[in-house]
């Protein structure tokens, strides 16, 4: 009966640095959320849902919310995987 050793350190791990996605998802988000502001406040005054600019740019505000949730997302399960294999 012989056992095989197999070290830890000699198996690689491909792990992906996800900051550059969570910085660039960070910054779309706010500069979405900038421009749905801007859109929905120059265009205010004709509140309905017949106001094309308004509509985009609540578009815009509930889009940047949706990335900033996934770019959040993406940071935990990743902290969390890095925590682990500690």
């Amino acid at each position: 009966m012989a056992n095989k050793a197999i070290s830890i350190s000699s198996i690689e791990h491909n792990e992906r640095d996800v900051m550059p996605l969570v910085k660039m998802m960070t910054i779309a988000a706010w500069a979405l959320l900038g421009i749905g502001l801007v859109l929905s406040l120059l265009n205010i005054n004709h509140f309905s849902d017949r106001n094309a600019s308004l509509m985009v740019g609540v578009g815009f505000m509930v889009g940047s919310v949706h990335i900033y949730v996934i770019r959040t997302a993406i940071h935990l399960v990743h902290s969390r995987a890095v925590s682990k294999s500690e």
